[in-house]
């Protein structure tokens, strides 16, 4: 990768869990009664051949990690555990109540925060008052992020028990150094000690995260931690780039200067290196960022052509409805977006007076809708195809656009059809944001966006 490429398109960019983006969604023509309206009538037209996802924010942390970007409530009192349950099981109810008829559960994600802060007979309440009043698909998909220091055999057990079989770690990197600058001290026994343990339990499916990027990070902490990541051979791996955001998340992401965060062609040589290590070892890259094992599933869909892209990240289940619970959480009926509030009291007064605790959204119009499916099509396939279907007025000139990226080596474009190129796979959210309309006719003044690079 030239050093004149990444100087090039470092710049803002959107990571596109979303289309629109969230500072782009036109909260003046949102209600929560467009939002049930639409939730009804995507649950009427994909619950019973597709069902629905659900993603349970549980945001308690004991304490914060300064790198992260996550809506969480920093607390070491365990007695905030069920009234948190009690809310999120009340907040299912109210969409019970819109249903109308049992729904079928393709998928659910637990994300945080942490989840394993919970107790496991809590995280058992949890799971069992979700599923008391729905019904499983018949290839459901259950996951949970854990902590390794405070993720427990009994957790492990407990959730395989209820039909988790795939299970996240965050690692981030095993320098002390780096750990103790984003206050993450997590020893390389810990995670091997959980990481064992759930494969002993059963899990088919074991993640690491990792983040290259971090403060005080080098080439030798990559590559020992990568080495150390292939020594426990998990099937799948996220290798993100660390955003450094701190005019949005304040003192969060200021345990350290700017200056020791690595930048442009050098934290682009973290990844490229990192991948090369991971290519070495049998990680397979699909979509951005992302890595897994031929015998993984998120392999097996990405090749298929079947992987997708939400607000819980790449996910091999193509379900139109997901359903956030819990404060901040955000959900998707294809035809609209709605979160949750952000504030726990808030979130709890709503909850309380028996409301959907939804405070903003956005209802996609058509073109939306075309735009939402090419940039999916990039994320998940690095590829695009246009016909009648999804066109749209502004096509050739994006198309004109993409010039200069396609002379660049980036994609190709030919025969009605967008490709990403292997030197491309690097800039996918450059190319994302060529048919990022919103964005494009409103640009941003003041700083919204993580680098590129």
């Amino acid at each position: 990768m030239s050093n004149s490429l990444i100087q090039k398109y470092n710049i803002p960019i959107p990571r596109y869990t979303s289309y629109p983006t969230v500072p782009y969604w036109q909260e003046e023509t949102f209600s929560k009664s467009l939002w049930i309206e639409s939730v009804k009538k995507q649950f009427n037209l994909s619950n019973s051949s597709e069902g629905l996802s659900l993603y349970i924010h549980l945001p308690f942390c004991e304490s914060l990690c300064t790198f992260c970007g996550c809506h969480k409530r920093i607390t070491k009192r365990h007695e905030v555990e069920n009234p948190y349950i009690w809310a999120i099981l009340k907040e299912w109810h109210l969409y019970l109540d819109i249903f109308h008829k049992k729904p079928i559960i393709k998928e659910i994600h637990l994300g945080g925060g942490t989840p394993t802060f919970f107790s496991a007979e809590n995280l058992r309440n949890l799971i069992t008052g979700i599923l008391d009043k729905s019904e499983l698909a018949k290839d459901f998909e259950f996951s949970f992020e854990g902590h390794p220091n405070n993720t427990t055999k009994e957790h492990l057990q407990t959730l395989y028990d209820l039909g988790f079989r795939r299970v996240s770690f965050g690692v981030q990197d095993y320098s002390e150094k780096i750990q103790k600058a984003i206050h993450r001290i997590q020893p390389y026994q810990q995670v091997a000690k959980v990481t064992l343990w759930a494969k002993e339990i059963g899990y088919t499916s074991v993640n690491h995260d990792l983040v290259f990027g971090l403060p005080f990070q080098t080439l030798e902490n990559v590559i020992d931690t990568i080495e150390k990541t292939n020594a426990l051979n998990p099937d799948r791996l996220a290798f993100y780039s660390y955003a450094h955001v701190p005019w949005i998340k304040g003192n969060g992401q200021r345990g350290f200067a700017d200056e020791d965060v690595p930048k442009d062609d050098q934290k682009r040589q973290l990844y490229e290196e990192g991948k090369k290590l991971l290519s070495l070892n049998g990680f397979e890259e699909i979509g951005m960022d992302h890595f897994a094992k031929s015998t993984d599933g998120m392999y097996q869909a990405f090749n298929a052509g079947k992987l997708n892209r939400n607000f819980m990240g790449y996910t091999t289940t193509n379900t139109r409805l997901l359903i956030g619970l819990g404060m901040s959480s955000i959900s998707d009926s294809w035809f609209g977006f709605a979160q949750n509030e952000k504030d726990l009291e808030s979130y709890y007064k709503a909850i309380e007076n028996n409301e959907l605790p939804v405070f903003k959204g956005h209802a996609l119009n058509e073109e939306d809708l075309i735009i939402r499916q090419h940039i999916l099509n990039i994320m998940c396939r690095f590829e695009t195809a246009f016909d009648d279907a999804n066109n749209f007025s502004e096509l050739n000139d994006i198309l004109d656009s993409l010039e200069e990226m396609q002379n660049d080596g980036l994609l190709i474009i030919d025969n009605n059809k967008l490709i990403v190129t292997e030197k491309g796979k690097a800039f996918v959210r450059n190319i994302c944001m060529a048919f990022d309309l919103r964005l494009l006719r409103n640009k941003p003044s003041t700083k919204v966006f993580s680098m590129t690079v």
